[in-house]
């Protein structure tokens, strides 16, 4: 009993250092993540802007655009007349986050992240922001119950397909995910091996010898436009020297994800599933 009661003590400051603020009622979100969670909560009418990365759903767009999250200029958040601004811990520019802390309007960083625990623990943390805890739980535990059945479909799955994504291509340079990435995080979500994983971190040039060494079952890159483009790309990427050479190249198994699966937001449990099934059917 005294244990159970230390440990609550040992609690109580960090959940009196909770930032709430239910009565803000212009709400600037910036990153693709928090907006989605506040959408996903039912709060979008106090939202007055948002930032370029945040496209979905759909219907943000209509929103006043500050600008792109990690670019932002103190001015640009500010003409909004903003009473919380809840945010993703990587935008910036730092000065430009100093300059809005210096206004004296309330600013909550949302931890960046590409975990399950990550996605939950942002989805209480934005529910917090707005003063809404009891839909952020309703909400954690439909994505909670998402990731279980996820995890059950990666438990009777074969052997996992070894998986190169590709963020871009530069005239036959390819730019590569390694560790600490969107693209590395939802791989592994999906039940699958990002080859590069454990060699890097962040994304990096690779070599045409790393590449062919690497041996990739599957290419992974981010969706195009439209069928046309896929096409394209599928051929540019596979025809590729180094490319032609792996496993990936020889058997054209070619997959592209939606750009919104890297950022980790509510509907990440669902993108990693959709990825399972394609790597799989890729790789047969």
């Amino acid at each position: 009993m005294k244990h159970l009661l230390l440990s609550a003590a040992l609690l109580l400051p960090l959940a009196a250092q909770a930032e709430s603020y239910p009565e803000a009622k212009s709400i600037v979100a910036i990153g693709g993540p928090v907006t989605e969670i506040v959408y996903a909560l039912g709060e979008e009418d106090r939202l007055v802007a948002r930032d370029t990365t945040s496209q979905y759903p759909p219907e943000a767009e209509a929103l006043p655009d500050v600008g792109y999250m990690r670019q932002l200029s103190a001015e640009g958040v500010l003409s909004v007349g903003p009473d919380l601004i809840v945010t993703r811990d990587t935008a910036g520019p730092p000065e430009v986050i100093d300059q809005l802390r210096a206004a004296s309007i309330p600013l909550v960083p949302v931890k960046d992240g590409f975990t399950q625990e990550a996605v939950i623990a942002a989805i209480h943390t934005v529910g917090e922001a707005l003063g809404v805890p009891a839909k952020a739980d309703t909400l954690a535990t439909e994505v909670e119950r998402q990731f279980a059945e996820l995890e059950q479909t990666r438990t009777e799955a074969g052997t996992p397909p070894r998986v190169l994504f590709i963020l871009s291509n530069q005239g036959g340079r390819l730019n590569v995910a390694g560790d600490g990435t969107g693209a590395d995080g939802i791989i592994a979500l999906s039940g699958a091996e990002n080859v590069m994983s454990g060699a890097f971190q962040g994304y990096k040039i690779m070599s045409d010898e790393a590449i062919i060494a690497a041996s990739p079952d599957v290419i992974l890159m981010m969706e195009s436009t439209g069928q046309a483009e896929h096409d394209a790309n599928k051929s540019d990427i596979l025809d590729l020297p180094a490319l032609s050479q792996t496993p990936a190249g020889q058997n054209r198994a070619f997959v592209q994800v939606d750009p919104a699966a890297l950022g980790f937001g509510p509907r990440t449990a669902e993108f990693a599933t959709e990825l399972h099934n394609a790597l799989r059917a890729a790789a047969e």
